[in-house]
């Protein structure tokens, strides 16, 4: 298989993109206690706005990539409300249970952009990326999880 190099500037911004969720991550754990208060809310906070970005992008790719009217852009339409959908809803449970949306949100993004169709109108080197971002967004909320049970 053919590996195509990611662009410098998706990658930087991407990497510079999970600095909040580490760090808030961390803090959830070596904070004080009213500063992890503080560091759960801002995790949370920040991962219902990169989840509801996800969908923008697959917004945009349907404006700029699909045929309006045909079903592909019809699909991709609807699934890129579906990020904010769930993100939204997920600030307003328990941390807890708002944590594990945004998980499921995170992991069904994902599903579709490795999915046949999802995939389509991706530029190649997008689902080396997507990958690494995911698997540490994922991670990080593992921790958060984790703090949130009792740790």
């Amino acid at each position: 298989m053919n590996r195509i190099a990611t662009p410098t500037l998706p990658r930087l911004l991407g990497l510079a993109g999970l600095l909040p969720f580490v760090a808030t991550a961390a803090a959830t754990w070596l904070a004080p206690i009213a500063w992890q208060v503080v560091a759960i809310r801002a995790f949370l906070a920040y991962a219902a706005v990169i989840l509801s970005f996800l969908g923008g992008v697959q917004w945009g790719v349907a404006m700029c990539r699909e045929r309006p009217g045909e079903a592909p852009f019809r699909a991709r339409m609807l699934l890129a409300m579906v990020p904010s959908l769930l993100a939204w809803p997920a600030l307003l449970l328990h941390p807890l249970t708002g944590a594990w949306v945004l998980v499921a949100g995170f992991l069904l993004v994902r599903f579709h952009e490795r999915s046949r169709d999802g995939r389509a109108q991706l530029p190649d080197w997008y689902q080396s990326l997507r990958t690494l971002l995911t698997l540490v967004v994922l991670a990080c909320h593992g921790l958060v999880i984790w703090r949130l049970t009792g740790a």
